[in-house]
């Protein structure tokens, strides 16, 4: 179960443009034929090419776990056509919210998901029914844009190093996996803006330093091959 590390577009904040689950991941259509077969091999899952209202941004834009995705209003019909290829996965749209970046507002994995207190009861249940999982609103490090601040998988949870013990509390019993705190890109505290994973692999940005390569491998459980490109 390893570890690699990625740069896409330039930069290292690879996860605001993609989104991992166990069953799927979604990347940007712009995304180059010889990065989008290093994902595959890597991953080894169905991997969806498209983007969300034109926007390459699908990790802040998209919520998911491997039962659904929740999509902004701006999803355009060819993006929603690709996405429906995906078998068995409920999509839904959040057609009456003004919000976009419900990848920034949701940390979600297939036990359970906290979301940004900020949004409606209605918002809630579309979330929770699409994901079909238990959503508790809450905050990490103070901070209301949950989703940002760490990343969720079955196997373990990396959040905030400001994460508060009673945020830590909820989120390991909402999402019932062990959490445990750091950075990647040498020092960034926004975990999901350069890590997305699932149960088997992590890839994270090019700058995350040996240290928190170890720190990412214990938390998610994954053994780092430090392959980069």
């Amino acid at each position: 179960m390893p570890l690699f590390l990625l740069d896409v577009f330039g930069t290292a904040s690879i996860g605001v443009f993609m989104r991992a689950t166990d069953k799927f991941i979604i990347v940007p259509s712009q995304l180059p034929e010889s990065t989008i077969n290093k994902i595959e091999r890597w991953f080894g899952i169905a991997l969806i090419k498209t983007n969300i209202g034109g926007s390459a941004l699908i990790g802040s834009l998209v919520c998911a776990n491997s039962n659904g995705i929740v999509l902004p209003h701006i999803v355009r019909d060819e993006e929603l056509a690709a996405l429906k290829a995906l078998k068995d996965v409920n999509i839904s749209i959040m057609e009456d919210s003004r919000r976009t970046a419900f990848g920034n507002l949701v940390l979600a994995n297939d036990y359970g998901a906290v979301a940004d207190p900020r949004l409606k009861r209605s918002e809630v249940k579309i979330i929770s029914d699409t994901l079909g999982v238990e959503v508790v609103q809450g905050e990490i490090a103070g901070l209301p844009y949950v989703g940002s601040l760490a990343l969720a998988t079955n196997r373990g949870i990396l959040a905030h190093p400001l994460l508060k013990p009673s945020e830590e509390k909820l989120l390991s019993e909402v999402l019932k996996a062990p959490v445990s705190v750091g950075t990647i890109n040498c020092g960034i505290p926004y975990i999901s803006t350069g890590l997305i994973g699932n149960s088997r692999v992590a890839v994270a940005g090019s700058l995350t330093t040996g240290p928190e390569i170890f720190i990412i491998g214990r938390a998610l459980r994954v053994v780092g091959e430090n392959e980069r490109s």
